[in-house]
């Protein structure tokens, strides 16, 4: 149960993941001032996330390397500490060519937290509360997406966009000292990623299936926050502030549905809550490109955003089955390098150019659609204890 847990350890983790995803995800509702003060189309606004992405994947690759060497808890440390600097770095950058080199790097620090992240919350708590606890954990990108579009417009009254990101790198340096003081002790090291170990991973079945699933998934949740700003703004007529204020209130359904996702994963298990949710968030997310309205439109924005908290928890822990125990960490990474490459990296400039020649809502429907086809390829897919009984 929920009351089992180390409180303090899992609560600063989770204040760490929240600032880190915050330190990216307010540059969504930060878009249009951006793509008005440098002049950029609706595809170059979008491949500001490509940048991101691309350097959320080399992150996670190198994490290994990182913490084999360093172990989880200053690996931890270095990705907050560095992801504050690269913050105050970009809002004094007066180019977006140097925009673009700051975010391929937050991206690369960004990226270093996440498997040492897991790694130390799975190692606080028992397999079987991993449900819960990474539920919790989830919470982080969940209020990351309900304040940030909050903060951006109740701050832009009083300072301009580069004094909100000079905030949050300062927090996330603050962050780091409070980890540091009061965060989980330990020397764990993670693995490495060495010839053999990728071989057998890349030639697994189950690695390409979830690293699709999680791609189209991150694509639902991160690239379709990414856009939906500029969607709610060009193509609904919607005004800005508005727009940030919906889309950030969409993700406050996500964070209080969490508090029961995670015993509902535990309890049906992890590959069925997988299956199920997916399923859910596919056809809502395929309902959103069909469907829109004054009314429609925010409801299914709103439905969108509570189902996929839901995903996640239960997609996490049953993707740390499929893999060998001494192989977990690493192809938990790769995986998500995979996901993150084409879901923030890919999904939101290709929805921008999308839209420039049909419409955002095309793209949407595409995406959800992708989402379903997915869903009986997971039925195939055994744990890795399953296939060596």
């Amino acid at each position: 149960m929920i009351f089992q847990f180390p409180f303090r350890p899992v609560l600063i983790l989770l204040a760490i993941f929240y600032v880190s995803t915050l330190s990216r995800s307010v540059f969504a509702p930060l878009l249009p001032v951006i793509q008005v003060e440098f002049g950029l189309s609706h595809g170059e606004a979008g491949s500001l996330f490509l940048f991101l992405a691309s350097g959320l994947c080399t992150g996670l690759f190198a994490s290994g390397f990182v913490a084999s060497q360093l172990n989880h808890r200053r690996t931890i440390l270095l990705s907050a500490t560095t992801l504050g600097g690269l913050m105050l770095a970009i809002s004094r950058s007066t180019s977006i060519s140097s925009i673009h080199a700051w975010l391929l790097l937050v991206g690369v620090c960004a990226g270093f937290y996440f498997p040492s992240g897991v790694a130390t919350l799975t190692s606080l708590t028992g397999r079987e509360h991993w449900g819960k606890a990474l539920a919790v954990h989830e919470m982080a990108p969940n209020l990351a997406f309900v304040t940030a579009p909050l903060l951006v417009e109740a701050l832009l009254r009083f300072v301009p966009w580069r004094g909100i990101v000079r905030l949050l790198g300062l927090s996330s340096i603050m962050m780091s000292i409070l980890f540091l003081l009061f965060g989980p002790k330990g020397s764990q090291r993670g693995d490495a990623p060495n010839p053999r170990a990728l071989q057998r991973i890349l030639r697994n079945t189950s690695f390409w299936v979830m690293g699709v699933v999680f791609a189209l998934s991150i694509g639902a949740e991160l690239g379709l926050y990414s856009i939906l700003p500029l969607f709610l703004v060009n193509e609904m007529g919607v005004e800005r502030e508005w727009a940030n204020a919906l889309v950030g209130f969409s993700r406050v359904s996500g964070v209080l549905i969490l508090f029961f996702s995670g015993p509902i994963t535990d309890r049906i298990g992890h590959k069925r809550a997988t299956i199920f949710f997916l399923a859910v968030v596919g056809t809502l997310t395929l309902m959103l490109g069909i469907l829109t309205g004054r009314i429609i439109t925010p409801t299914l924005i709103i439905l969108q955003a509570a189902s996929l908290p839901c995903f996640f928890p239960g997609a996490l822990a049953f993707l740390s089955t499929i893999f060998p125990p001494r192989f977990r960490s690493l192809g938990v990474s790769l995986v998500l390098l995979v996901g993150v490459l084409i879901g923030l990296g890919a999904v939101p400039p290709g929805i921008g150019y999308f839209a420039e020649r049909v419409s955002f809502s095309a793209g949407f429907s595409l995406l959800g659609v992708l989402l379903l086809a997915m869903v009986p390829a997971v039925f195939t897919l055994r744990t890795y204890s399953e296939v060596h009984q």
